[in-house]
């Protein structure tokens, strides 16, 4: 069996930064309040008539991690493409990469798991690759939340933390022991999928039931934000010792981890629980705010450009969110 390992990285984020106190403007919030709670100073937002889209940012990063890779786009097998706003309802933005890259017919997956999306997303690609069945397997994620979101008052809680960008990676067939993807480490809760969702439109309710009811908001992110930051903590953490675990590490093991962006708090806490220093975890939602399914890939692929990550170092990944679903991934740089 062979194991999976990054030969390239890149990302793509839009030139609008959007301040704080641009949001300030907006709504009822200030730049200390949103950092307090948050840790976010700015985030990038797509602007008005760019051509940007989830599909054109994943496609952008896409073509910087194939080139850093060594090869070129018909080397590429399959495509996994994670996002939560996709340009369509219906296909997914798997298929536009494949055509706005122009590659050979290969195949194309959706992956439609939030916040974890990466970490679902490198543990299929990984076993595409595990099992022979293919070499070279591009795997992006890409988000345009700020199109969807609530930009008053009454949905800044939300709306202050999310931003607009794209990561990608091409995991290629490794053959050298004890490098690469050691171990990946998924889980899901149902039973709180309400409480981080966008429920409509839907097919239970469809656009034209919604534009009935004016006071309907169900088309706008809820987040019961409480409820989520008490569950990440505990699960970033099990994810964590679960993954070290699998290995046989400790957390004295770890070199780089980089946690899903969803909020520095949180970060800071998981930090703390696992007592490593700053130099040993990559934080970068002070900049980009949370890009969801796209937060991991940016962040390793920064954190790699700033020679923050090196040849034979441990590199833990963990990620929580909408479902409730979480997960991590340990690989051996």
């Amino acid at each position: 069996m062979y194991s999976s390992k990054i030969t390239g990285m890149g990302f793509y984020v839009p030139d609008n930064v959007v301040t704080n106190d641009d949001l300030s403007k907006m709504m009822d919030t200030n730049d200390e309040w949103i950092q307090e709670r948050t840790g976010i100073k700015e985030r990038r937002w797509i602007k008005e008539g760019s051509g940007d889209t989830a599909a054109v940012m994943g496609a952008k990063a896409a073509k910087i991690a194939i080139e850093r890779a060594g090869l070129i786009k018909d080397d590429i097998d399959f495509i996994v493409f994670a996002s939560l706003s996709p340009d369509y309802y219906f296909p997914g933005g798997g298929v536009q990469i494949q055509d706005l890259l122009e590659m050979p017919t290969v195949g194309a997956l959706d992956v439609r798991n939030q916040c974890t999306g990466f970490v679902y997303s490198m543990s299929v690609a990984d076993q595409f690759i595990k099992t022979g069945m293919y070499k070279n397997v591009l795997v992006i994620g890409a988000e345009f939340h700020s199109k969807g979101l609530d930009k008053t008052t009454r949905g800044r809680t939300v709306a202050v933390l999310f931003g607009d960008g794209a990561g990608a990676v091409v995991l290629s067939r490794n053959e050298e022991a004890g490098k690469g993807v050691l171990s990946t480490h998924l889980h899901s809760q149902g039973k709180f999928a309400k409480e981080l969702s966008v429920l409509t439109p839907s097919i239970q309710k469809w656009v034209p039931a919604l534009m009935e009811d004016p006071d309907d908001l169900s088309y706008y992110p809820y987040m019961n934000g409480q409820l989520v930051f008490k569950h990440a903590v505990v699960r970033f953490s099990e994810a964590i010792e679960e993954g070290l675990t699998a290995n046989n590490l400790t957390k004295e093991d770890i070199d780089m981890f980089i946690p899903h962006q969803a909020n520095l708090r949180i970060s800071q806490f998981v930090q703390r629980r696992f007592k490593l220093s700053d130099d040993q975890v990559y934080n970068n939602i002070m900049y980009y705010g949370n890009t969801t399914a796209a937060s991991i890939p940016i962040a390793l692929c920064e954190a790699w450009e700033k020679g923050k990550i090196k040849e034979g170092d441990l590199v833990v990944i963990a990620a929580f969110g909408s479902g409730f679903t979480w997960g991590s991934i340990v690989m051996r740089w």
